[in-house]
């Protein structure tokens, strides 16, 4: 049970920033434009290029490369003066498993109730 309530909390904590456009957004730059789009390139992008592709303040996103990064769904890494980010695709996989895994029990837990 107590690995069910750890498994429950880390996908709301990992959920809770998903829950932001803007996020997602974020996540999604750095993602296609900095990586590519593949999982075995682990390009980084600084918060500079993001701004290239989003239409928000530094500082905006700055706030919510943060959250992402508390979150475990990017990375840093300092190169010279700048921190740039990277897709942590380990825990993508770890939050999408977890949620199958969450869909599969709810769905037994329906089924064995009727």
């Amino acid at each position: 049970m107590k690995e069910k309530i750890s498994s429950d909390k880390n996908l709301a904590f990992a959920f809770r920033a998903f829950a932001h456009p803007a996020r997602l957004n974020i996540l999604r730059v750095i993602a296609q434009k900095c990586g590519g789009g593949d999982k075995n390139k682990n390009n980084t992008c600084c918060c500079t290029d993001v701004t290239k592709y989003i239409d928000l303040a530094q500082s905006t996103i700055s706030q919510h490369i943060k959250v992402l990064l508390e979150a475990g769904l990017i990375e840093r890494k300092s190169e010279g003066t700048k921190n740039c980010y990277s897709i942590c695709y380990q825990r993508l996989d770890k939050v999408q498993a977890d949620f199958d895994n969450y869909l599969k029990q709810q769905i037994i837990e329906v089924v064995s109730n009727e």
